[in-house]
């Protein structure tokens, strides 16, 4: 019996999803057989719902394959060709800056954060100073974001070095913290994290391998990679920024 071969690279790519999951199942089985030694709740639906998973994840990752990052590469290309240095920075500037304020993960820490402030009294309790503060963090962090990505794009362009970059950025972060209220400083680190989402990684890649590429004298894998590493940069000195004005 001969299979359809769409089917059969469907089945190839499923079970590679699966594989990439075997750690985290293997984990979750054992604790909660050995160490907690009860039985799964709901198994049907835990079952169900790894199925969707990996189906999921399965799409997403031919979804990045198919669209996101050609995308990413075709316009770092047609920008390079164009040769304006304006349009670029625009791109890369609300590139970061639009991908992290519609960030979910984002959206969630700032409520989070404007819930417990009030809480702590640091800030009025009533639901408009809430909303503000909650608003202002993300537009802080999708600022500093859209900045990193600024910062990287100039440093292909002009062949910084990317560890003098970094370690000035991380030593600024450690100055940061030394003055910033410690009420902001955990906050500040997290920024750092959440604002690197499923759609931010996989365009900003692709524009840094992109441009990398089509520049004379850069190399993709030397200079193209680097604009995340400034996208969780950036956001722990705003934030910190950010909670000196407010605190």
């Amino acid at each position: 019996m001969s299979f359809n071969p769409y089917f059969l690279i469907f089945l190839k790519k499923l079970w590679a999803a699966f594989k990439d999951l075997i750690p985290i199942i293997v984990v979750v089985v054992f604790f909660q057989s050995v160490v907690i030694q009860q039985p799964f709740p709901q198994i049907g639906e835990v079952i169900v719902g790894i199925l969707f998973v990996i189906l999921g994840l399965m799409l997403f990752i031919e979804g990045l394959e198919m669209g996101l990052f050609p995308i990413g590469e075709s316009m770092a290309f047609a920008l390079a060709k164009k040769g304006s240095l304006f349009w670029l920075m625009a791109f890369s500037f609300l590139l970061g800056f639009s991908t992290t304020i519609a960030e979910p993960a984002l959206i969630a820490v700032a409520k989070e954060a404007s819930v417990i402030s009030s809480g702590a009294g640091l800030i009025a309790s009533d639901q408009d100073t809430m909303n503000m503060y909650a608003l202002g963090l993300r537009l802080t962090v999708a600022f500093s974001v859209g900045l990193a990505i600024v910062i990287g794009v100039l440093r292909i362009l002009k062949g910084w070095p990317l560890h003098y970059l970094i370690i000035g950025g991380y030593v600024l972060v450690m100055v940061m913290t030394m003055i910033a209220p410690e009420q902001i400083i955990g906050l500040a680190y997290d920024a750092g994290g959440v604002t690197t989402s499923t759609i931010t990684v996989p365009l900003v890649t692709a524009l840094g391998v992109g441009l990398a590429t089509v520049i004379k004298g850069r190399s993709p894998l030397l200079d193209g990679f680097g604009l995340i590493a400034f996208a969780s940069l950036l956001p722990m000195i705003f934030v910190m920024a950010y909670g000196m004005f407010w605190f």
